[in-house]
C-alpha cells in the first residue's frame, strides 16, 4: 500500500503533492528522522471519541497532546480513542498509520496552531513506508473547515 484509496481521492480532486517513501517506521518522530524532515513540519493525527463520536486533533510530531488544554477549548469532554476504535474509522489505512486529513472519513478535525505557517507540510498517506508532502498552503486548504487552538507541549 502507499496512499490510503479515500486518502487519495481526496487529495487528487484539489491538490497536488509528492510521495516520499521511506524504510518502515512505527512512530511520526522515526518517519521525521526516517526522512530527514523537521518534526515540526510532519503533521500527526490523533484520534479522539466525543460525544458518541470520534474526531481528531492534528499537531506536528515533534509535540505531545496536551488532551486537558484541548478539553478546555473544545468545551466538552474528548478522551483518547482506542487502536480498535481508530483501526475500525480507517479501514483502508495500516494500523497506526492515520493521516491528518480528518474531513476526508468524514471526522471534525482541530488544528494546532504550531503547524500552521509551514512552507510545507508533511504526513502519513495511511502506511508505514510512504509519507505525504504539500505546500503549507494546500495543506491549509484542505484544512480550512477545521477548527483551530493551541494544545500541544514539547517534552
Amino acid at each position: 500500500m502507499t496512499v490510503s484509496p479515500t486518502l487519495q481521492k481526496y487529495l487528487d480532486q484539489s491538490v497536488t503533492y509528492d510521495l516520499i517513501p521511506h524504510v518502515p517506521t512505527m512512530s511520526s518522530t522515526r518517519t521525521a528522522e526516517a526522512c530527514h524532515v523537521p518534526g515540526e513540519a510532519l503533521a500527526k493525527a490523533v484520534v479522539l471519541r466525543r460525544d458518541g463520536g470520534y474526531m481528531m486533533a492534528v499537531l506536528p510530531a515533534s509535540r505531545h497532546l496536551h488532551l486537558s488544554a484541548l478539553k478546555s477549548q473544545l468545551g466538552h469532554k474528548v478522551d483518547l480513542a482506542s487502536e480498535d476504535e481508530i483501526e475500525r474509522l480507517f479501514e483502508d489505512c495500516d494500523r497506526g498509520a492515520v493521516p491528518p486529513l480528518g474531513e476526508c472519513y468524514g471526522l471534525d478535525v482541530i488544528i494546532d496552531d504550531s503547524i500552521d505557517a509551514r512552507r510545507h507540510v508533511y504526513m502519513e498517506s495511511g502506511d508505514h513506508a510512504t509519507l505525504i508532502r504539500m505546500e503549507g498552503a494546500q495543506f491549509a486548504r484542505l484544512t480550512a473547515k477545521a477548527w483551530h487552538g493551541h494544545f500541544s507541549t514539547h517534552d
